[in-house]
């Protein structure tokens, strides 16, 4: 495994970066498709290789490694490099004001700059790499810091992706607090964060010093409400599958479910039945089910598990030894307000069960908490999903399924409030690394139209743009009376 980056080798970093940006090589159109098509090839031929540094780094199943995090590297790559001339593309503009209509117009997207990319360790390919190639059609330098605790997949994109991609244009930085640390001082043009909202506090403090714009993907407690329309076994099963995808360690797994307690009993049931079916020998003696990262985290786990007050209707048993790390997914249910489940995201194969009278109660619990990255409804009613819809606030809402929103290629992703701002995948994606910069060009013939804006003032000069204080504005209808 590569040692950490030295300090003073980033700052070199920084400005090779910077120089290279300045230089204007990654602006053109096919820089940029060529940058991509060979971070799709990296993915592409790396893909054993990738799986088994997930496979040493986190337990992780091949299946979950190519599904989740390889294919995306492949496939989203190359489909932005088709995409990318419409993208960057200027767009015109048609201005309507009589004074100004002959003007030429568009908008330009050009890009940020030098950007920062700070990955996380629970899926780390495509939370690295997926703002990579937002940042590479933009246009964009970028250093990637990637995480200590997936050393074997640090490692691997550090000594390997400069194979592919251009390393004047894009850098990785290895290493932990003093690493980051140093590399926070630096001004960037634009930092992407993934991780938790304890150290985005940190990043978004080192960012305001430097006006740095930033994109923070926090996760959070994704909830899930079941009411008594769903289809109860195909809900507990795209329940429990969420939560088991690399043990529950993903920014939208379903971190609780608030089910209404007429059918609490019949849910149960279908969790246990498909908790058999998923792993008939046990989660822990199955080769389809990851492990927990590292020590602090499973301990953390563990007692969670110690510490609530609600019963456990499966699981709650863990592998001990040297690295293995072992938690089997535990369905908890009688869990109450107050309960140590639902004190900060759980980040871990644990699911509590938490029973509601109804819709309603449910909503108001959710109101009381900040807004999830994902909101996770299960119902046949249309109604339902209206009201849920409009009586909440998340980054995302779901019907009817769980995870699979981070393979959708065409909506955008991301958080509100404490689960983060700003959006990712595909367009979106590019779209944090460039700006929107208005151009307008004013034909000199156009002089005679301004003369009424020069000293000095009269009256007639005045009257002219007097005239919208002319204009009349229509009644409205105010509900409830009220102004």
């Amino acid at each position: 495994m590569a040692d950490y980056t030295p300090i003073p080798e980033i700052l070199n970093i920084h400005n090779e970066l910077r120089k290279t940006f300045r230089s204007g090589k990654t602006k053109p159109l096919e820089w940029r498709r060529h940058q991509l098509r060979q971070l799709a090839r990296f993915a592409k031929e790396n893909a054993d290789a990738l799986a088994e540094c997930l496979r040493l780094d986190l337990g992780r199943p091949k299946q979950e490694a190519i599904m989740a995090e390889v294919a995306p590297i492949v496939n989203r790559p190359l489909a932005a490099a088709e995409k990318l001339e419409e993208w960057m593309g200027p767009e015109a503009v048609t201005l309507t004001a009589p004074w100004n209509k002959t003007f030429k117009t568009r908008v330009e997207r050009p890009p940020k700059g030098v950007v920062l990319i700070i990955s996380p360790w629970n899926y780390p390919i495509v939370l690295t790499l997926q703002p990579l190639y937002g940042a590479i059609a933009a246009g964009c330098c970028a250093a990637l810091k990637t995480s200590e605790f997936t050393p074997h997949w640090s490692a691997f994109v550090a000594q390997n992706l400069s194979k592919y991609i251009d390393p004047s244009a894009y850098r990785v930085i290895l290493g932990a607090v003093p690493e980051i640390t140093k590399a926070l001082e630096l001004k960037w043009d634009h930092i992407f964060y993934t991780g938790n909202g304890r150290v985005a506090r940190i990043i978004a403090a080192a960012a305001a010093k430097h006006l740095t714009p930033l994109t923070l993907e926090l996760g959070g407690k994704s909830p899930v409400i079941v009411d008594s329309t769903a289809d109860i076994s195909i809900s507990a099963k795209r329940i429990l599958w969420g939560k088991i995808n690399n043990s529950g360690q993903i920014c939208v797994a379903p971190d609780y479910v608030l089910a209404e307690k007429a059918i609490v009993p019949q849910l149960i049931e279908a969790f246990k039945q498909h908790y058999r079916a998923f792993y008939p020998d046990g989660a822990l003696n199955s080769n389809s089910f990851s492990r927990i990262v590292s020590d602090a985290h499973f301990e953390r786990l563990k007692g969670l598990l110690k510490r609530t007050n609600g019963k456990i209707v499966f699981g709650g048993k863990w592998e001990e030894g040297e690295g293995k790390r072992g938690f089997e997914p535990t369905l908890v249910v009688d869990v109450k307000e107050g309960d140590a489940l639902l004190e900060e995201e759980l980040f871990g194969p644990i699911l509590p069960l938490v029973a509601v009278e109804n819709l309603d109660e449910a909503i108001e619990f959710l109101g009381d908490r900040d807004h999830p990255l994902t909101l996770y409804l299960f119902s046949n009613d249309e109604e339902a999903k209206k009201k849920v819809l409009a009586n909440t606030t998340s980054g995302n809402f779901w019907i009817n399924d769980t995870f699979q929103q981070v393979g959708i290629d065409d909506l955008p992703f991301g958080g509100v409030g404490e689960s983060g701002y700003g959006r990712q995948i595909m367009r979106y994606s590019f779209e944090n690394f460039i700006y929107e910069r208005g151009v307008v060009d004013v034909p000199f013939e156009d002089e005679p139209s301004f003369a009424a804006r020069y000293p000095p003032y009269t009256d007639e000069s005045l009257a002219i743009f007097s005239s919208a204080l002319q204009a009349e504005i229509p009644a409205s209808k105010v509900p409830n009376g009220r102004l």
